[in-house]
């Protein structure tokens, strides 16, 4: 993971000029919003069983201030959690 509160984190410095920041942009709520999903992403992945310790989380925001999350995995990871997609997919049409 790579937010500042988690045991990974490789402390990359914020260089705030490498970024084109537009005035009146509120890009803090975006990035707020989004590092709390990104943290809540990595909670549900863990509980769900995926090994998350080479997943990178990213919190960020778009040029008009928007949050996302990126999320990069290995591809043995990706398919683990495809699988969970999968299966919860089926188990939710069932349901229904």
């Amino acid at each position: 993971m790579d937010n500042p509160g988690d045991a990974e984190f490789e402390g990359a410095q914020f260089d705030p000029d490498a970024v084109l920041w537009v005035r009146g942009v509120d890009y803090v709520t975006g990035w707020r919003e989004a590092s709390q999903a990104a943290g809540e992403l990595g909670d549900a992945l863990t509980e769900a069983g995926v090994d998350v310790a080479r997943a990178k989380l990213r919190a960020s925001t778009t040029t008009d201030g928007s949050g996302v999350v990126r999320l990069e995995l290995s591809p043995a990871t990706a398919r683990e959690v495809a699988k969970l997609v999968h299966v919860a997919a089926t188990r939710w049409r069932e349901a229904g």
